[in-house]
C-alpha cells in the first residue's frame, strides 16, 4: 500500500534538518551548481562544492552527506567521485546518487551501475532513469523522462531491495521506497520542469535530509515533499520561469515546520 506522507513527518524532518544544518558535499553537474547551492542554503543546509581529486576524499569524510550527480560526467570528475564515495563510506557518511540520463548513454550508465556496489544511502531519479538503473527496459531523452513515476514504482522497489538504498522516483507524484514501505508526495507543479536544475537541486536536498537521519525513508520522502510544496507555492505566485526561481527559493526559506503542523491539524 502507498500512502501520502503526513505533514507531521515533513515538519519533523524539516525541523531536524535546520537544527543540524548539515554540511553537504556536492559533486554535481556544472550547469546547476548555483541553484543547487542556493536551494540548500534556503532550506537550512550548508553546501560545499569541492571537486579536486586531491581534496574530495578528506572533505567527504568530514561532511554530513555527499551527493554524486553524473550530469556532466568526464574521466577526471568520475575519478573524483569514486574517491569521494570511498571516503564517505569509510567515514560512515551517507551518500546520494543522481543517475542523470542513465539508460541513454553507455558511459554514464556503466558508471552508475558500478556505483551501486558502493551502497548509496539514497538514489533519486526520474522514471526513465530508475527503470534503466534497475535493469528494466526504459527509454529517456537526455535528462527528460519519457516514463511516469508510477510506471517505474516496481523498478524503484526492486532497486531499493537490491541495493539497500532508499529510492525516490520523481514525477507528477513522487514515490519514495525502501523496497517494503513506500510514501507518495503528490505535490509540485509543471513549471518546475521549466527551470534548469530543480531536479538536481532536489537530489541535493535528499542528500541533506539524509544526514544523521534516524529514519532514512522519512527523511528522503520529506525532502521530496518540501521541494514539491515549495514548487506549488512558487508557481502560484510567479509569472513564469524567471520569477519562479526566486519565488521557489523564498518559499523554501519561509517554509515553517509550525505551519506544516497546523496544516496537519
Amino acid at each position: 500500500m502507498v500512502n501520502t506522507l503526513p505533514m507531521e513527518i515533513i515538519a519533523d524532518e524539516l525541523a531536524r534538518l535546520r537544527a543540524g544544518n548539515p554540511l553537504v558535499h556536492i559533486l554535481t553537474n556544472e550547469v546547476v551548481q548555483e541553484i543547487t547551492a542556493n536551494v540548500l542554503l534556503a532550506a537550512g543546509a550548508s553546501p560545499a562544492m569541492i571537486v579536486a581529486e586531491d581534496e574530495v576524499a578528506p572533505f567527504a569524510a568530514i561532511s554530513g552527506a555527499l551527493l554524486v550527480n553524473v550530469g556532466t560526467l568526464y574521466p577526471t570528475r568520475l575519478a573524483a567521485m569514486r574517491l569521494a564515495v570511498a571516503a564517505a563510506n569509510a567515514a560512515g557518511v551517507p551518500w546520494t546518487l543522481d543517475p542523470v540520463a542513465v539508460g541513454v548513454l553507455d558511459y554514464r550508465t556503466a558508471a552508475c551501475r558500478d556505483f551501486l556496489a558502493s551502497k548509496p544511502a539514497a538514489i533519486r531519479g526520474n522514471g526513465s532513469e530508475i527503470l534503466a538503473l534497475a535493469g528494466f527496459a526504459g527509454v529517456g531523452r537526455g535528462v527528460d523522462s519519457t516514463t511516469g513515476s508510477d510506471s517505474a514504482l516496481a523498478a524503484a522497489e526492486q532497486l531499493a531491495r537490491s541495493t539497500g538504498a532508499v529510492v525516490a522516483v520523481t514525477g507528477e507524484t513522487d514515490f519514495i521506497t525502501d523496497g517494503s514501505s513506500t510514501w507518495a508526495t503528490p505535490w509540485g507543479h509543471p513549471l518546475m520542469t521549466r527551470v534548469v536544475g530543480t531536479g538536481c537541486a532536489l537530489s541535493a536536498l535528499v542528500a541533506a535530509f539524509s544526514a544523521q537521519a534516524p529514519d532514512r525513508l522519512n527523511a528522503v520522502a520529506a525532502a521530496c515533499a518540501v521541494a514539491g510544496l515549495c514548487g506549488a507555492r512558487a508557481a502560484a505566485s510567479s509569472r513564469g520561469p524567471g520569477s519562479f526561481k526566486a519565488d521557489f527559493l523564498d518559499a523554501l526559506y519561509l517554509l515553517s515546520p509550525e505551519k506544516l503542523r497546523e496544516q496537519a491539524s
